[in-house]
């Protein structure tokens, strides 16, 4: 009898290795070899599609066509809604309302189509008895519980389904692997022969996914690579909002995010976050400033809260959530160099408000006039929106899209806007301002006696 031969795959990022290392030469990760049997079938390819080499002129290409889901959050973040023959991988949190969010999908998408529910993890009756709770009770939903790709192919072939939905992607396996479900080899064959099935049959094919503690997809990287669309489902356990966001996506943006609130009869779609993040926006207190903060399309308004104290260490401590760490350490040594702070022997914490997450340059200004704010113990005047890139010379630099940003100020109720001197052409263009006053800045220095 022949030996089984052998081979060790890392469980990050699929390297293999004829012997077992201890660290991943290619994604530098520790103790993720696993040994797996040598798979000897033949190479894979998407039957249909020619091998030979053609010219791209001579290529036909067909418009996208996409359907909607029926959740305005939803068809925002995939860029109009679902492409026909696209991979959509949704990642989050265990508890965080993936498959909430995909079982109402199932009952608000349009179409004519079967949807089949492929449930590795629960029992139908398990999820029915969600969707019960959810009010799905779309008659064109087929489910089951099955692990066994075999078998799941089989049931694709009977129903046909124009949307299909495996929960969760790691518990799939190909029984002509030998390696355990989830491991490297399993996601990415049973991940090929779904993404095979769908550009050759022209069916959405949605997954959904575990993430790790760091906060990424669970398994190995390829499973991102693979896909079309990566969606991750954001949010603490403890509060109600929930935000989707796109990482990946081939057929729109990656900037765009969905908001949701969970409530007892499920997900419910956000469609005014600014108003939900000012809700409980405390009034003449110091340390809070409100930013004009753009999410793709949307602009949102957000309030970026400081708290500055004398520290009891010796050496002052730094703290940022939902801000990036080094940019406030920036801002703070800009603070102390341009505009005379000194902030030495003083600890900050700086917290966005609502669970969001602030990237763009955009808010600087905002979350350095609320630094100064506490420092000073002296609240910011009611009503006032902080836009503004701060450089490291101090000035206060011109930020794109400053149009939609004054809107939606106006539009929550918001009386003053402080923004840089670069953008007044773009603001001297606008109509029907209202009583909104504009005072623009071109220094760090001016910003704060203004504030």
């Amino acid at each position: 009898m022949a030996r089984l031969k052998t081979k060790f795959t890392c469980q990050e990022c699929g390297y293999e290795s004829a012997k077992w290392l201890g660290k991943c030469p290619s994604c530098g990760q520790w103790n993720t070899f696993v040994e797996e049997a040598e798979d000897k079938k033949g190479g894979n390819t998407i039957s249909g599609l020619s091998a030979k080499a053609v010219n791209i002129a001579d290529i036909a290409a067909d418009i996208e066509e996409r359907f909607s889901t029926g959740i305005n959050e939803l068809d925002r973040v995939l860029g109009g809604g679902l492409v026909k023959g696209s991979m959509v991988l949704v990642g989050g949190e265990p508890g965080i309302g993936k498959s909430t969010l995909i079982l109402q999908l199932c009952q608000s998408i349009g179409g004519s189509f079967n949807i089949l529910y492929i449930t590795g993890e629960e029992s139908v009756n398990q999820v029915k008895m969600r969707g019960n709770r959810l009010g799905v009770d779309s008659g064109r939903l087929m489910m089951a519980a099955e692990t066994a790709f075999s078998a799941v192919e089989k049931l694709i072939n009977e129903t046909q389904p124009g949307l299909l939905i495996v929960d969760s992607i790691q518990t799939v396996y190909d029984e002509l692997l030998t390696s355990a479900p989830g491991t490297v080899s399993q996601v990415r064959e049973v991940t090929l022969r779904l993404m095979r099935l769908a550009k050759t049959k022209g069916v959405v094919v949605l997954l959904i996914g575990h993430v790790t503690k760091e906060g990424s997809i669970a398994g190995p990287r390829v499973l991102e690579h693979m896909v079309d669309t990566v969606l991750y489902f954001e949010g603490e356990r403890h509060m109600s909002y929930r935000i989707l966001r796109a990482v990946k996506n081939r057929f729109g943006s990656t900037n765009e995010i969905g908001i949701f609130e969970m409530v007892d009869s499920g997900l419910e779609q956000v469609s005014n976050p600014s108003e939900i993040m000012l809700s409980e926006k405390p009034e003449n207190t110091s340390g809070s400033v409100v930013a004009a903060s753009m999410e793709g399309t949307r602009p949102m308004l957000i309030e970026i809260q400081a708290l500055v104290c004398e520290t009891g260490f010796g050496m002052p401590r730094r703290m940022a959530t939902g801000i990036d760490y080094n940019r406030i350490v920036l801002l703070i040594a800009v603070l102390e160099k341009k505009a005379g702070l000194g902030m030495h022997d003083n600890d900050a914490y700086v917290n966005v408000v609502g669970g969001m997450k602030v990237t763009e340059p955009a808010c600087d200004l905002a979350a350095a006039a609320a630094i100064v704010s506490s420092f000073r113990n002296r609240p910011v005047e009611s009503g006032t929106v902080c836009i503004g890139e701060i450089g490291l010379t101090g000035e206060v630099r011109a930020v794109g899209r400053i149009e939609k940003r004054i809107m939606e100020a106006k539009r929550i109720g918001f009386k003053r806007c402080i923004i840089p001197a670069g953008n007044m052409k773009a603001v001297a263009r606008m109509k029907d301002m209202g009583d909104m006053v504009i005072q623009p800045v071109d220094t760090i220095g001016e910003a704060i006696s203004l504030i």
